[in-house]
């Protein structure tokens, strides 16, 4: 089952991948940092601790015992620190940690003490951070108990004022790094797919550049390899195509003039009508191999001019179905590309939208946001069944039987319209109308 969030491109997979692997890595180290810290503060807090309840302890004990008592009272201290003098240590706490009480019994032995005068037992209650604890020490002299219960804040490890910003900028530097890196690695993989996709619309698209990182070079060396395979195989074909149609040329004309000598007159008519429709398909397939062959040239043409003049040709061709030839668009609109190819590729759409449908409405539509132009050339004949609207495209295929069939030709038209828009890196594609008509749409590069 996908993932709702998982990104399709392999960019950005990449980065969440990258992105993802840096918080891990930052949230370790910081986890690390913070106990390594959380160690250091419990230390100092047991340091601190130990130097005030000390600091009291000494001043209790140098003093007589009939004047502790008031020493003690008048003693300074921050709030919610208890001191007091008793007969037996408090007991309101549980009792401490072991190692809440190593800390604190290392701290206290550091006191600067004689040895007569140290605490002859000492009790630990409570905790650190957070938390209270109380020391309990007995005075060496006279046998009572001096408690001190204290608050201990809690541990503050991110404390510093500047971290988060230095961790916001860190971890934004790191961001910004891995997403350049990330683009910058398959940047060629996006070349890679655009050639790919280029050498699917016109096989003699120019070749990869053959540098950079030395899978990338690889790569590239072994798509202009396959391309230059394609296009030799397309060439030979094409090549064997227009020599097989050249040749019948000659014996075809021999037929006909042989048949000129058939004495039966139905039998002769017959077979001058078989040669004609023979030597129609030889021109098609020479027409479709010169086609496949064509060097012209690209240049800058008004694509609405064109599209007029081919049908002002279609009105001048059929003066019959003049009413029902119209033009719809901008007056003018510059676009680059080869004026005779896209002339014959539009004038076979109208001359089949006038032929099969009685109409030829032609909508030119200028570049949308993508920098697409769109031409749609409408009838209104039968259509085409659905499971037909493709299969029309492939070599020799004729239309669905419901069209004129005498009036049709031997199925190479919209083959050649496809290749020439696909050479101008477009596409062609049908669809019907309703409730009857078909409509022809060609998308073309701006």
């Amino acid at each position: 089952m996908r993932l709702f969030l998982w990104p399709r491109s392999l960019a950005a997979r990449t980065a969440l991948v990258l992105v993802a692997g840096l918080f891990l890595v930052q949230g370790a180290a910081l986890s690390l940092h913070a106990w390594d810290r959380i160690d250091l503060l419990r230390l100092e807090q047991a340091r601190g601790l130990a130097f005030r309840v000390m600091a009291v302890y000494r001043t209790v004990i140098a003093v007589p015992e009939a004047d502790r008592e008031t020493v003690l009272a008048g003693f300074p201290h921050p709030p919610g620190v208890i001191m007091r003098l008793a007969d037996a240590p408090a007991v309101r706490l549980p009792p401490a940690p072991f190692w809440v009480q190593r800390l604190l019994r290392v701290n206290l032995a550091l006191a600067p003490l004689p040895p007569r005068l140290r605490p002859r037992r000492i009790v630990i209650r409570g905790g650190l951070a957070p938390g209270r604890v109380a020391v309990g020490m007995r005075l060496p002299d006279d046998g009572r108990w001096l408690d001190v219960t204290t608050p201990v804040p809690p541990l503050r490890p991110w404390r510093s004022p500047g971290f988060l910003w230095a961790f916001g900028l860190m971890m934004a530097v790191a961001l910004g790094l891995s997403l350049w890196a990330v683009r910058r690695l398959t940047a060629p993989l996006r070349t890679l797919a655009a050639a790919a996709d280029a050498l699917g619309r016109d096989v003699n698209a120019p070749p990869l550049p053959e540098d950079g990182p030395t899978e990338i070079a690889t790569a590239a060396r072994a798509f202009n390899t396959m391309a230059s395979r394609i296009r030799r195989f397309v060439r030979d074909r094409t090549e064997l195509l227009a020599a097989i149609g050249h040749d019948l040329r000659t014996p075809i004309t021999r037929l006909k003039l042989r048949a000129e000598f058939i004495e039966d007159e139905e039998q002769s008519h017959k077979f001058l009508a078989d040669l004609d429709e023979l030597e129609t398909m030889v021109a098609a397939t020479l027409a479709f191999a010169r086609d496949a062959r064509d060097g012209e040239p690209v240049v800058s043409l008004d694509l609405a001019e064109l599209l007029r003049t081919v049908l002002d040709e279609a009105a001048d061709a059929r003066p019959e179905a003049a009413e029902a030839i119209a033009y719809t668009g901008p007056a003018h609109l510059t676009f680059r590309g080869r004026t005779l190819a896209l002339k014959r590729a539009f004038a076979n759409l109208v001359g089949n939208a006038l032929a099969y449908g009685g109409a030829a409405r032609l909508c030119l539509h200028p570049p949308d946001a993508v920098g697409t132009v769109t031409v749609e050339i409408e009838d209104d004949g039968p259509g085409i069944p659905p499971g037909e609207l493709e299969a029309v495209f492939e070599p020799f295929r004729r239309g669905e039987p419901s069209r004129n069939k005498e009036t049709g030709g031997v199925g190479l038209g919209l083959p050649i319209v496809r290749n020439i828009l696909r050479a101008h890196g477009g596409d062609v594609s049908l669809a019907n109308r309703t409730p009857r008509g078909l409509r022809a749409t060609v998308r073309l590069p701006g």
